[in-house]
């Protein structure tokens, strides 16, 4: 077990991911292709090692996955588009300073016919609700420039009938609370400037209250530690300026502790198969607790922090600060 960040191991782990295009797993999880591309590229930005994947065959795979019948993105060539593989093609063009390319107008209309009476998204054509599919809306328009056209008051309605008792949100109005969707309603509600919607004291009680005595944090009560939770937890907490309210030194020991130390990546928790998915969430909470040597990751949209200023998107989170190595 390292108790540093093994930063150029993760850095080829991410580099040979998918060369082995005999291998079934690469077949097996085509339909998580175009959000592996934007975990990947994300982490590597997280890790200041953003040139470690040529930047025009990203662009041009990305390019090669769009939806023309549909107007967006799908996760892999000859795949129908959806909503999360269309917000992953846009973060990974905006990080590439490529979003030149996408034929905006239309993957607007996209998004925009996707929006339901409720208020909440579907995920594509088929109709899945869920409100990760409304912050995909919310974030792929506000990286588009198109947030006027969103339906606010009714984007902000459904959002405020998916919180709990318990200060937290579910996946649809009446699902128990989850700290994943707990990031998505918390940094929508950012996004549209509505923070106002959430019980903050009662939240950030909650939130801390993931915390295991690992220092690993769980996604809703009675439930293992996980290293993504290190991202849906802690994100939602800078979002609400309530990072204090956990211990630091755990949960950076915790997610340390899942590395593969011979191969790169990182694991939901020690001794699993790594994967690029925990990779990127587990060095995104790195990034937010002040790891020293990471650049910093602005939690509302997960994507490198210098970017979205440079985009005029920031809003008012706050992270730890940044440790000396």
């Amino acid at each position: 077990m390292s108790d540093t960040l093994l930063t150029n191991l993760h850095v080829k782990y991410i580099q040979n991911l998918g060369k082995n295009k005999d291998d079934l797993t690469y077949h097996m999880t085509a339909h998580l292709r175009m959000n592996a591309v934007y975990w990947g590229v994300t982490a590597l930005c997280i890790m200041k090692h953003k040139d470690a994947l040529d930047a025009e065959e990203t662009i041009e795979y990305v390019m090669s996955c769009w939806d023309d019948e549909a107007g967006a993105f799908g996760a892999h060539p000859g795949h129908d588009a959806h909503i999360l593989s269309t917000l992953s093609a846009i973060q990974v063009l905006a990080t590439h300073d490529a979003l030149a390319r996408i034929d905006a107008p239309r993957v607007i209309d996209f998004v925009l016919g996707l929006q339901q009476p409720s208020g909440v998204f579907a995920g594509d054509a088929f109709g899945e609700t869920d409100t990760r599919f409304l912050y995909c809306a919310v974030s792929a328009l506000s990286l588009l420039g198109a947030l006027d056209r969103l339906d606010r008051a009714r984007t902000v309605a459904y959002l405020a009938a998916c919180r709990n008792f318990d200060g937290g949100f579910g996946r649809v109005a009446g699902a128990e609370s989850h700290a994943a969707q707990v990031w998505v309603c918390t940094a929508a509600l950012a996004i549209l400037d509505r923070l106002d919607v959430i019980d903050v004291s009662t939240l950030g009680w909650w939130l801390a209250e993931r915390q295991l005595p690992n220092g690993g944090l769980n996604g809703r009560p009675e439930k293992l530690e996980d290293v993504c939770y290190s991202y849906w937890v802690l994100s939602s907490m800078a979002i609400l300026n309530k990072l204090t309210w956990i211990d630091a030194t755990a949960l950076t020991r915790f997610i340390l502790s899942a590395q593969d130390p011979d191969g790169g990546g990182i694991a939901d928790r020690p001794g699993d198969m790594v994967d690029v998915f925990h990779t990127l969430f587990g060095v995104a909470g790195l990034s937010l607790l002040g790891y020293p040597g990471l650049d910093d990751l602005d939690p509302v949209y997960c994507m490198p922090a210098s970017l979205i200023e440079r985009l005029g998107l920031k809003k008012g989170w706050k992270a730890l600060p940044r440790r000396e190595a």
